[in-house]
């Protein structure tokens, strides 16, 4: 018979459990889809975002719709029109215990914009030309032409110390070396591949955050994921799947929260080429001139998808049908812009007018894997093109493949796809920089139409990005925007069908601020009031 423990070793234990429970109580688990790659601010990929813009911080900070909100400046304003003057919260430090300096935002700036890559800020960066200081706290910040905007590019800087980051390269940073920032957490630990380890930063400006240390384990798999949390392996889960929503909702231990992101899916045609290598005609020969440079072929693409129904079908009630740049909320949406009606008569009719009464064979393109319900909603939309005439084959392509295929897979290196359905969100989350960036003549010395893969051109869309992004009176700059967004749209440049709609699932006893970028960061999380 097992002898029970005396009166020293039950107190003992119990004075155990009393010091470990709160400890275990301040670790958040997080159950995240995506692999973090790296710890480098400077490098442009959304997983490592995700978690980085924990440990460092930037001038401006973004609200759940992106908006720009003080962040490390705690005020700033607009000096003369190439001038703009910011204030530096008192009191922050790195994780080290040093002072911010504006040294060590004049070096950020120099290496964010040098960085090389797939993936920079450099091009939410070009317009800045200098960082002066006036004093220990103020800041002037020098472009090379009036930029509105700043405030919404600045949201991409994210400050390292100049002393820890000097000559770092990727294994410095994910390593911890240089992984220096002022954020509420410090990078403890990666494993490549599984997990990265935050800490409570002990030198941070702002309350201390409630928990002492945050994991990110990395669950590729959907079923996983939703079973760890349903497990209590972790308290927090991102990207559910909407065909996992109610196994969630149907557990009493867990809740499920949604919302609708920034990310935009859409149709991208190739309105610059003749031929378009993958349209033809009745008998399979190329068609001269390609009919998706005529505005009416691409309009009657738009009229024949039923959006609502991919959103709530061929998507599951995971996506809101779109028919703009912007979500509503966010910077650029047009609030007066009904949704695109599905008219498949008058698509046939479009079709007619633009010499196509019998439509033409047409090849659409799209990922298999990137999202949930993407391969099955590019086949929907295959459906609905074939019903107004417009015969359709889809191919689904793996992420990486299409990618690489849809950049530089035609001849000499072009765009190879003549209509393909991809996603797009900007780190800003400002309509003309999605514009800017998928439809402004392609002009790689500018750093104009970075990812405009149809080649789309057209100048007076062009005047008005180029007059939203430097009239610096609030009232004209808006109407610009508003009128580049009813100018793409009304000329069909691209097609959107939705915006994806972000789901997190977490344990009863946790909040958590839905984001627009559909970043699941532990700063946003806290226990529920009792």
């Amino acid at each position: 018979m097992p002898r029970r423990p005396g009166r020293v070793a039950l107190l003992a234990m119990l004075a155990l459990a009393m010091f470990a429970a709160p400890t275990a109580a301040q670790t958040l688990r997080i159950g995240m889809k995506a692999a973090v790659d790296g710890s480098d601010p400077h490098q442009s990929y959304s997983p490592n975002r995700n978690v980085q813009m924990q440990v460092y911080e930037s001038l401006i900070f973004q609200d759940e719709t992106l908006r720009p909100i003080p962040g490390l400046a705690e005020s700033w304003r607009l000096v003369d029109d190439n001038i703009w003057e910011f204030r530096l919260r008192d009191g922050v430090r790195f994780h080290d215990g040093t002072p911010l300096t504006i040294a060590d935002i004049a070096f950020s700036l120099r290496r964010a914009q040098a960085a090389t890559g797939l993936r920079t800020y450099g091009p939410a960066l070009r317009a800045i030309t200098g960082v002066e200081t006036v004093d220990a706290r103020t800041l002037l910040i020098r472009t090379a032409s009036p930029t509105p905007m700043i405030t919404a590019y600045l949201t991409s800087l994210m400050i390292v110390s100049a002393n820890a980051a000097a000559d770092a390269g990727e294994e410095d940073f994910n390593g911890g070396r240089a992984a220096i920032g002022t954020g509420p957490y410090r990078w403890a630990r990666f494993n490549q591949g599984s997990d990265v380890v935050l800490e409570r930063a002990p030198h941070h400006w702002a309350p201390a955050e409630p928990w002492q240390r945050v994991i990110y384990r990395f669950i590729p798999n959907d079923s996983a994921r939703v079973a760890a949390l349903l497990a209590g392996d972790v308290e927090v889960i991102d990207a559910v799947p909407p065909a996992l929503y109610a196994r969630i909702r149907a557990d009493a231990r867990s809740r499920l929260v949604t919302a609708t992101s920034a990310f935009n899916n859409y149709m991208f045609i190739d309105s610059h080429r003749d031929p378009s290598p993958f349209v033809t005609g009745a008998d399979g020969q190329p068609l001269v001139p390609n009919p998706l440079r005529d505005r009416r072929v691409r309009q009657a693409l738009s009229l024949a998808l039923n959006r609502v129904a991919l959103a709530e079908r061929a998507m599951e009630g995971g996506a809101e049908p779109s028919g703009q740049i912007a979500p509503p909320g966010f910077i650029g949406h047009d609030p007066d812009r009904p949704l695109p009606a599905h008219d498949p008569a008058r698509a046939r009719a479009l079709l007619a007018e633009a010499g196509y009464p019998q439509g033409f064979n047409l090849t659409i393109h799209c990922t298999s894997n990137r999202f949930a319900g993407d391969a099955r909603t590019c086949q929907a939309i295959g459906q609905m093109l074939a019903a107004v005439g417009i015969r359709t084959q889809v191919e689904a392509l793996p992420t990486a493949v299409f990618f690489r295929r849809a950049a530089f897979g035609g001849p000499d290196r072009v765009p190879e796809f003549s209509v393909s359905l991809s996603m797009f969100a900007t780190t800003t989350g400002v309509a003309t920089e999605g514009m800017n960036s998928l439809l402004r003549s392609w002009n790689p010395a500018l750093g104009h139409g970075a990812s405009n893969r149809g080649r789309y051109s057209d100048a007076a869309l062009d005047a008005l990005l180029a007059t939203a992004e430097t009239e610096l009176d609030d009232r004209r700059r808006d109407a610009a925007m508003l009128g580049a967004v009813r100018r793409a749209m009304d000329e069909a440049a691209i097609v959107p069908v939705f915006f994806v709609q972000s789901a997190w699932g977490m344990t009863r006893g946790l909040t958590l601020v839905p984001r627009g970028d559909q970043y699941t960061m532990a700063t946003g999380i806290r226990r529920a009031p009792q």
